[in-house]
């Protein structure tokens, strides 16, 4: 099978990370006069689409988010990974608390997977380097390889949810593979902080992802609540342990005016740090 022109001089793989790869599109010139000057200003401030492509070789499979394929080429064919009413229930709680699709196609064959593309950033991370796994935040999930187990974890206890303006649950994924994560920050942005026994404190939802083995929760930001007070802090989340965090390195606003131009010490908190939700 030969497929031509899937790249060109207007879109070109920018990352790759075995088997999944990034295409991006350096100019749109799919436009019309209506929305030309948009796209042309998105293109200079780096706004892309981009495109996960998997190639699967051998019987590799890849588990996609649902109703992200856009096209496959080669001998590809789709399956639920439902093994029963049991897991389809398992799948549905799941998807319930963790707001991703309740279940996820896995494509397996020989051939090319391309998703639709997104205008978000796309981050490719190795699992396996993750050691337990790693937790990501609500609704970045993409795709991941077939070998890559998906699991809930919950929160420590009920106050860092409550307290730290986070869900009771997030998505875990473990095992060796690759994840491709959607982002509204870009991977060079991303601060990683690397924990031997330590312990790490963010004040709002910086944390786009971390350690499976962290224990995270919500404390004050000093030892008493007129120093809280005081201080101006209040409540901030907290990672112990030994693992990685990566996190975003200012407040996820709508842009950098609201972020830097305000009366208040800080921009209005959002309930996400991806800002997409």
């Amino acid at each position: 099978m030969n497929i031509r022109n899937f790249e060109n001089e207007e879109r070109k793989f920018v990352s790759s990370k075995g088997n999944f790869h990034v295409l991006e599109y350096m100019r749109d010139t799919s436009v019309s006069p209506a929305n030309a000057a948009t796209e042309y200003f998105m293109s200079k401030m780096g706004v892309h689409r981009r495109q996960v492509v998997i190639e699967l070789k051998d019987d590799e499979s890849a588990i996609i988010q649902a109703g992200s394929m856009q096209w496959m080429a080669g001998n590809v064919e789709a399956t639920t990974g439902i093994k029963g009413v049991g897991d389809l229930f398992g799948k549905m709680v799941k998807g319930a608390v963790t707001k991703e699709s309740a279940v996820k196609p896995e494509y397996v064959g020989n051939g090319l997977l391309v998703l639709e593309p997104t205008y978000k950033f796309i981050v490719l991370l190795d699992v396996g380097e993750w050691g337990a796994g790693i937790t990501i935040e609500d609704g970045m999930f993409h795709a991941c390889s077939g070998t890559v187990k998906n699991t809930v974890v919950s929160r420590k206890n009920l106050s860092s949810a409550a307290l730290g303006g986070e869900g009771f649950f997030n998505l875990s994924l473990s095992g060796n593979g690759v994840a491709a994560l959607e982002s509204n920050v870009p991977y060079d942005e991303l601060i990683e902080v690397e924990l031997n026994n330590d312990t790490l404190k963010i004040d709002g939802n910086l944390a786009v992802c971390w350690s499976s083995n962290l224990e995270f929760t919500v404390e004050r930001s000093t030892k008493t609540l007129l120093g809280s007070a005081v201080s101006g802090e209040g409540f901030v989340n907290v990672y112990r342990g030994t693992g990685r965090v990566l996190m975003s390195p200012v407040a996820p606003t709508s842009s950098l005016y609201a972020a830097t131009n305000t009366m208040a010490a800080k921009a209005a908190a959002v309930t996400s740090n991806t800002m997409g939700h």
